[in-house]
């Protein structure tokens, strides 16, 4: 076995530049070094990885002793794995998370309260049609208005809301070449959501978002946060979903009904610095303790 050597690897998006995202991984950083654990942040760029053809997998990032993988290339976080680092999150994990509808259909299996949810088909040709008797089933079964999410997408990008059936044809002719959902628009909740921070299956932070101009609360487009106090029937709803999807840390939003809360999305690389300053919770600090819990670190 590898003797520890407390070096860690924080690998974000090659093309990052977001200042959400940078601080992100600096954050992290700080927090792991005052543990006394140097990590170096790096972009996942200039092909980390190559397989030889026989087998092996040749890396310059395998001298690590653990990776807190902020990225969402799904080939890097299996190489990453298969060269023997622990992943925080886990490759499995971070696959679940990303494809919106993989992520429905996983927590819907285990009885997890989600909108009502629809699966777009698949289209391969940019000349056909979207059929009108898919639509009629769409809005047959969601009414109006209904929610149109692309599986890949995050900051509230690639979400749309079709107020009727002009609209409803409109996106659906805009997204058909890309994997897409269809979902109940939960009207309770409309504009504001609670985004719940779990670490180590345990929710450490959450923020009430509520945006005035928009359907959708993100902080980046425009919603606003603020502190909340998540009850215990919420709590334990967004601690057996990290569980479910087995989450070292994630970002989770709920939608309360009238019927009790539902899950709406989760984000298994969720932005902290608006929870942090809206909740006085470092949550950097926690999730740096929790991996040196994980890896065996005193």
């Amino acid at each position: 076995m590898k003797a520890l050597t407390r070096r860690g690897l924080i690998l974000i998006n090659a093309y990052s530049a977001l200042p959400t995202a940078l601080n992100q991984s600096q954050r992290l950083k700080c927090e792991l070094a005052a543990l006394g654990i140097q990590a170096d942040v790096v972009k996942n760029g200039a092909f980390p990885f190559l397989t030889d053809g026989n087998g092996n997998i040749r890396s310059r990032l395998a001298d690590y002793d653990f990776c807190v993988y902020l990225d969402k290339d799904k080939y890097a976080s299996q190489l990453l794995e298969k060269l023997g680092l622990r992943l925080f999150n886990s490759h499995s994990a971070i696959r679940a998370c990303d494809d919106k509808a993989v992520t429905h259909i996983i927590l819907s299996q285990k009885n997890i309260p989600m909108p009502h949810t629809m699966y777009g088909l698949l289209c391969y040709d940019q000349n056909a049609p979207v059929d009108k008797k898919y639509l009629d089933c769409v809005q047959g079964e969601l009414g109006y208005p209904l929610i149109v999410k692309e599986c890949y997408g995050s900051l509230g990008k690639g979400v749309y809301k079709a107020d009727d059936r002009a609209s409803l044809e409109k996106i659906a002719e805009a997204v058909k070449l890309k994997p897409h959902i269809f979902q109940k628009f939960i009207a309770e909740s409309a504009g504001t959501d609670i985004r719940v921070i779990v670490i180590g299956g345990t929710p450490v932070a959450a923020m009430r978002r509520v945006s005035d101009g928009d359907f959708r609360s993100n902080l980046e487009l425009g919603g606003k946060g603020e502190k909340f106090d998540c009850p215990a029937d919420m709590a334990d709803l967004c601690a057996k979903t990290a569980e479910i999807l087995g989450l070292d840390y994630c970002g989770i939003d709920v939608l309360a009904r009238n019927d009790g809360y539902c899950i709406c999305e989760v984000n298994s690389n969720a932005f902290f610095g608006g929870i942090e300053r809206v909740t006085g919770v470092n949550v950097a600090r926690l999730y740096a303790r929790h991996i040196c819990k994980e890896i065996g670190y005193k």
